[in-house]
């Protein structure tokens, strides 16, 4: 891994680009993250496949967009088009806690600094490129971008803003992991350049070539639109969500099924500015797809510019490796599936294998991997047994209110990877840092081998693959919130605890498990906040891991905050909404903490709940 070259990375400047002997770029792409060369980084991802692809890429990590812009006019106008993204999270996401505050540090910048990229990074750089080159294409992607496509609810300004498409005044949106689309979008811009022989993409160009590609999305003229019923779903106008709150839970549940459908419709949202349109996904990718980008020449590496500086978001995944796309679990709050899809994309053994030997290379490893997971850990080579079945669904989750009894969860092969990796020379451990979804390790199929199987894994897991502390997230003790949720009921968590406890007896370790919790999620009150507090207590927890709920854009749970209804019940949900009542919430993870339980005897007292006082030793 030493010796690198400057011009093993992409480049960030002219000159750098000009050290490759570029003297014009197709593609310019602005990240609001720090350019960190490695699979796990979106810019760096897309950067390098559009590079295979024989493009000019460059990247411009961080703009500057407070100063004379310069950052935004140095590389010039780029073939094809310019590229954003704001990031792994999106900017408001990344800035602020539940509680409106400053985070503690930017994960994903040199040092951790928050003055790096702007609030609403997408718009803002966007807007930038737009005043300065009016007649380039601009495509916006990444987690932000995809988040908030449709008419959403913005927590920070408390309101329902429009698509991102108008605010940004983008030509494209690339929404959920951008790999097909931006290679079908650069495929058909290079078709029309060579047709017409220009010599760049015009905006206007953009928008045209975007009707054709599946997982982008547009703004048109309303007289452009021709609607067939068949193939296109046309949502409530903005202007009627924002009148009609139950119209707002209504689309968000329309977008949430055909976003989980195999063959999807085309979503239609009418706006002031015009329409949007959001075109169906693609197909899932193939293994083959997955290892090609995985597979890509990464340095693995920050940019040398950072040299010396600490990349918080690095630093964390450096030493470890992501083996899945995808997410079955449909968790109410959670962004990974919505933007991900539910349908589990699986790297092959030999691409997860060839990428550890890189790893195992890096002079600060010293044998172990932090991570062999995924958005959840053990969800690998997991799919529906008949894909027929898979084709008709619309569920967000697969394993929730239960576990559908056509979905294969063989934990065999992942008992086989681990096995592999475990084999590998440098390799001394490799622990699962992602979080386990002890529901499929309890459920039971009826298939002999297939069960023999979780209980290996279960075993072979808790006894060979836990860094000392376990972390799970029954995020809840309500089973009514634990549904609104879409979580199990917390019984679930007892009867893992107990097997964990069991194998580590029996194996003679001391290990902890460390259970993660979610308070003023909606439907959640200060009682079943109490009763939380009091159920921990018993199982002798002192809390960690917790969080207060924060509504981010494009989720069930934020459309339950934002509305008070369960879109799929129509039912009226209860919603902590102030800062008094999420931190009164929040306070009864810490009952045993001095300083809150003459505050929390109070608010029992005053609710009439003397017997959750006697349960907490108040």
């Amino acid at each position: 891994m030493q010796n690198r070259k400057l011009t093993d990375w992409l480049p960030t400047t002219l000159k750098e680009a000009e050290l490759r002997g570029w003297s014009e770029l197709d593609v310019v792409m602005f990240s609001g993250d720090a350019y960190v060369d490695h699979p796990s980084f979106g810019a760096a991802v897309i950067g390098r496949l559009l590079e295979a692809e024989g493009l000019r890429v460059a990247i411009v990590p961080q703009p500057n967009w407070q100063d004379d812009l310069r950052d935004f006019k140095k590389m010039g106008r780029p073939r094809l088009f310019f590229g954003i993204s704001a990031g792994c999270m999106d900017s408001m996401v990344n800035k602020y806690t539940a509680a409106k505050r400053f985070r503690s540090e930017d994960a994903y910048s040199p040092d951790g600094r928050h003055s790096m990229r702007p609030e609403y990074a997408t718009t803002v750089y966007s807007n930038i490129l737009k005043e300065l080159f009016p007649d380039s294409a601009v495509v916006i992607g990444g987690i932000e971008a995809s988040m908030r496509r449709f008419t959403h609810y913005d927590y920070w300004q408390d309101c329902l803003k429009k698509s991102i498409l108008v605010d940004s005044k983008a030509d494209v949106l690339v929404y959920g992991m951008g790999e097909q689309p931006m290679l079908a979008l650069v495929k058909a811009m290079n078709e029309r350049l060579a047709e017409t022989g220009a010599e760049y993409i015009t905006a206007k160009e953009a928008r045209d070539i975007t009707k054709d590609i599946r997982q982008t999305g547009y703004i048109a003229n309303k007289k452009d639109i021709t609607v067939d019923t068949e193939s296109d779903k046309l949502l409530a106008p903005h202007a009627e969500c924002l009148k009609d709150k139950a119209k707002q839970a209504a689309n968000f549940l329309a977008i949430e099924k055909e976003s989980n459908r195999v063959n999807a419709k085309r979503l239609l949202q009418e706006t002031e500015e015009g329409v949007v349109v959001i075109n169906p996904p693609f197909p899932t990718m193939t293994t083959e797809q997955l290892d090609h980008s995985f597979d890509l020449p990464y340095t693995r590496l920050p940019h040398p510019k950072y040299k010396g500086k600490r990349i918080p978001a690095y630093d964390m995944i450096k030493h470890s490796v992501n083996i899945h796309r995808g997410c079955f679990g449909g968790c109410a709050f959670c962004t990974i599936s919505a933007h991900q899809g539910k349908f589990i994309v699986n790297r092959s053994e030999e691409s997860i294998l060839r990428e550890i030997k890189e790893i195992s290379k890096m002079e600060d490893f010293k044998g172990y991997l932090s991570d062999l997971g995924g958005p959840s850990a053990n969800m690998y080579m997991m799919c529906g047994k008949r894909s027929e079945l898979c084709a008709k669904c619309s569920r967000p989750s697969c394993i929730q209110p239960k576990v559908c009894p056509n979905l294969n969860i063989n934990h065999q092969p992942l008992l086989d990877l681990y096995k592999k990796v475990d084999a590998l020379p440098g390799i001394k451990k490799s622990f699962i840092g992602s979080g386990v979804r002890y529901d499929l390790l309890l459920h039971k199929t009826g298939d002999k081998e297939c069960d023999a199987a979780t209980e290996r894994y279960t075993e072979e897991l808790i006894s060979r693959h836990v860094s000392g502390r376990l972390k799970v997230a029954p995020e809840h003790t309500n089973d009514e919130v634990l549904s609104l949720m879409r979580k199990p009921s917390f019984k679930q968590f007892h009867e893992f605890k107990r097997i964990f406890d069991k194998i580590n007896a029996k194996k003679n370790l001391k290990q902890q498990i460390i259970p993660y919790f979610i308070s003023s999620h909606p439907g959640s009150t200060l009682e079943s906040m109490a009763e939380l507090a009091a159920e921990t207590r018993q199982l002798n927890f002192h809390l960690e891991q917790v969080q207060d709920f924060t509504p981010t854009p494009m989720t069930m749970s934020t459309e339950m905050y934002y509305t008070g209804i369960n879109p799929e019940t129509g039912k009226n949900v209860y919603v902590a909404r102030s800062m008094k009542d999420k931190e009164a919430q929040r306070s009864f993870f810490f009952w045993y903490k001095p300083e809150e339980r003459k505050r929390l005897a109070q608010i029992l007292r005053k609710a009439g709940r003397f017997d959750l006082i006697k349960k907490l030793g108040l």
